[in-house]
């Protein structure tokens, strides 16, 4: 895929007429896509992917390749290219409506009179990571994913999944995982170890996505840390993906899995050489983080995998046409009409396995809350009241801390993930009711 950069025309004031706003880039067709007509890319100053139909994405070009001042008005060069190109008739008043009804607040263009386009947010979509703080910045991400970038060649990846599969069987087959498990949680040391491991393992995670982007051509983001739901995360900025097709996204998505597999991998060499029992239980930690982004429900990499095998970036705004269209049987709308018959089939299965999980979930939760209450408070003051027991208390007190986090926030991450919906669906009942 080509990427031309949009050349920077500096700041419009009025002046010259309509610009294409500094630092903008023109990234292509969105390839693989899911969309009968493929959008166009387009990478906004603040790093925003916006997609744009074939017209739109045209006349953005056109008024980049346009020299500002001088000649003609920028409008009717534009006009004139777009014309040319499209083989229908536009004159400078299509442009001009172009560029202040769907361009500029996009904070692509200025508006038609050369006035700033007003200020851009970015979006925020449903169940998306809000919380985040950059920790390494992006050169810093470069540079460590160019060490790992090669694990990625087609060899080292059948020797490290072979690998994998070999210290899987042996894992499973011939260690005793429950004994390491009592042994390894009756010290508040060795708890506050595992959890380090742990959060080291979820570190090499994210620089697999990093070292996969690099692989695949295209420059990571920055690196860094924050709260997802309620539950504390670490990120890898790919935005960058998008540039690829179906193959290296889907690669950028399972980066971190199988970083995962190298972590453990090196986890099993050590204990093998050591003995250490406590590296069978960060093994055993690293194998849940593993299931838990493959599954396909919150934004976690399975999320991002069906997605991208199927090139729609945003599974989750069509839940509701899926819905009407398969369960209430109603004709089917303009954001599905746009979806290729094949994906459409595969978000429509994703829907239907997303919503009775997330109500099983939630009926779950608010039939079992009382006890689930009832059981993590009393095993929270039982991990408070023995803390000062151990040989260390004040590891005891540490390690009895973080135990007590891990048993509340699948409760409270549950609750407020299922919040959203219900408020959604709450104050639709309530638009409604009003209508009626």
């Amino acid at each position: 895929m080509s990427l031309p950069s949009v050349p920077r025309t500096g700041e419009a004031h009025g002046t010259d007429g309509p610009t294409v706003v500094a630092g903008t880039e023109l990234v292509g067709e969105f390839e693989d896509s899911g969309y009968r007509e493929p959008p166009h890319l387009v990478c906004r100053p603040d790093g925003q992917i916006v997609r744009l139909p074939t017209l739109l994405y045209a006349a953005l070009r056109a008024l980049a390749a346009t020299p500002p001042g001088g000649g003609p008005p920028v409008m009717a060069r534009v006009a004139e290219d777009l014309t040319r190109e499209t083989g229908r008739t536009f004159t400078a008043d299509h442009v001009a409506f172009l560029l202040d009804k769907k361009l500029a607040p996009l904070g692509l263009t200025t508006h038609s009179d050369g006035s700033p386009p007003p200020p851009t947010k970015k979006t925020d979509p449903f169940l998306a990571f809000r919380f985040r703080l950059a920790v390494v910045p992006e050169h810093v991400t470069w540079f460590l994913s160019g060490l790992f970038a090669w694990l990625f060649r087609p060899v080292a990846v059948v020797a490290m999944l072979g690998t994998f599969v070999a210290c899987e069987t042996w894992l499973w087959t011939t260690q005793n995982t429950g004994a390491a498990l009592q042994s390894v949680l009756s010290s508040p040391a060795n708890v506050l170890l595992v959890i380090l491991l742990a959060v080291v393992s979820c570190a090499f995670h994210e620089l697999g996505h990093g070292a996969a982007c690099r692989y695949g051509g295209v420059r990571p983001g920055a690196m860094g840390c924050g709260i997802y739901l309620v539950w504390p995360a670490f990120y890898t900025d790919i935005t960058n993906s998008y540039r690829l097709g179906r193959a290296g996204r889907i690669r950028a998505d399972l980066g971190g899995v199988y970083f995962n597999a190298l972590f453990v991998i090196a986890a099993g060499a050590l204990y093998v050489a050591t003995g250490w029992q406590l590296l069978l239980v960060a093994i055993l930690s690293v194998h849940l983080e593993m299931i838990q982004q493959l599954l396909p429900t919150l934004r976690f990499d399975g999320y991002y995998i069906v997605a991208d095998l199927v090139g729609i970036p945003d599974l989750f705004k069509y839940i509701a046409p899926i819905l009407k269209r398969f369960v209430l049987r109603r004709p089917r709308d303009e954001q599905l009409r746009t979806l290729k018959r094949w994906p459409q089939i595969v978000v429509a299965v994703w829907v239907m396995f997303l919503v009775p999980v997330l109500s099983l979930q939630l009926g779950m939760l608010l039939v079992n809350l009382p006890e689930l209450v009832q059981a993590d408070w009393q095993r929270i003051t039982a991990l408070l009241a023995n803390a000062g027991a151990s040989g260390n208390p004040t590891l005891g007190v540490i390690a009895a801390v973080f135990q007590s986090l891990l048993l509340v926030l699948p409760v409270a991450g549950l609750a407020l993930m299922l919040a959203q919906p219900a408020r959604f669906l709450v104050r639709a009942a309530v638009r409604r009711l009003r209508r009626a």
